[in-house]
């Protein structure tokens, strides 16, 4: 088996979905979920809000201007949130990058 490329997610990265991981409402329990193969993840309220940005189109930087915006926090620190937590979920293969105009993703 050959290891996977470790995706760095950056301001420029524009993350989306993977196929057949989606991010659904879920009316039985009332909440958010990611669903994806074989796994179900239940993200807080907080990391809810940034996956709503996550469209394929949208990067890091245009989410994190749109968050600050809308919850009236320093960009820098949404920056930093929201780079933490689209990291984490590329690392588990939940996340993954359309694109990055300033160049590669792969580590």
């Amino acid at each position: 088996m050959t290891a996977r490329a470790r995706i760095a997610i950056d301001e420029t990265s524009v993350p989306r979905f993977p196929r057949g991981t989606r991010l659904r409402f879920d009316a039985t329990r009332q909440a958010w979920l990611i669903l994806a193969p074989e796994r179900l993840i239940l993200p807080d309220e907080i990391a809810v809000e940034v996956l709503k940005l996550v469209d394929g189109v949208r990067s890091v930087s245009a989410m994190a201007d749109a968050l600050a915006a809308r919850f009236g926090a320093p960009r820098d620190e949404v920056l930093g949130d929201v780079l933490s937590l689209l990291q984490e979920l590329a690392d588990d293969t939940v996340l993954e990058v359309s694109r990055n105009p300033a160049g590669s993703n792969s580590l």
